[in-house]
């Protein structure tokens, strides 16, 4: 028969060295996406002058704004953890806009099959950072690290909006508009 874990038995048995991994997991984390995030606001400008739809182009210039802040949000949670704030590459961002750089370089220009293929790239990186800001938000917690949590529960959300903004344009015209070229 399998018993229960109550919270208070996992953190009594809870090691320094445990402890200490987990929150060295957690900082790599952090400075993984901080690269990832400083070189987004570097690559949605590309992406903005790439697209032709303009909700396309005031999806992504809103969510370029948006990313600013999320650097600083993530260099307010470096703060409150009493760590310097430090990038280290992304290797899955690097391979995630080399890959929305190669989708630019082979569709048209003016073309709503380019509009599409920008969604594509933008999604992906979305899913990605979603991904990273869940895991973020719960190794804070659980580390008992509740600025980073909210600092992060914030960013989250965004990126979340971001996606489903992304998904609304191109399933409210660009697809078909594609489809009509």
């Amino acid at each position: 028969m399998a018993t229960k874990t109550n919270k208070s038995a996992t953190a009594a048995n809870r090691t320094p060295e445990a402890a200490g991994a987990l929150k060295e997991l957690f900082i790599d984390e952090m400075k993984d996406i901080y690269w990832a995030e400083q070189h987004l606001v570097k690559a949605l400008p590309k992406m903005i002058k790439g697209a032709t739809a303009d909700e396309l182009k005031q999806a992504i210039t809103d969510h370029l704004e948006q990313t600013k802040n999320h650097v600083s949000r993530l260099e307010s949670a470096f703060e409150s953890i009493g760590e310097k704030a430090k990038a280290v590459k992304c290797e899955a961002m690097a391979g995630l806009l080399k890959e929305a750089e190669e989708l630019l370089d082979e569709t048209d220009k003016g073309t709503e099959v380019r509009d599409v293929a920008i969604i594509s790239a933008a999604q992906k990186v979305e899913h990605y950072e979603i991904a990273t800001y869940g895991t973020l938000k719960t190794l804070a917690t659980t580390l008992g690290l509740s600025e980073a949590a909210d600092l992060f529960s914030q960013t989250l959300e965004e990126e979340k909006t971001a996606d489903a903004l992304l998904s609304e344009v191109g399933e409210n015209y660009v697809n078909e508009a594609a489809l009509s070229e």
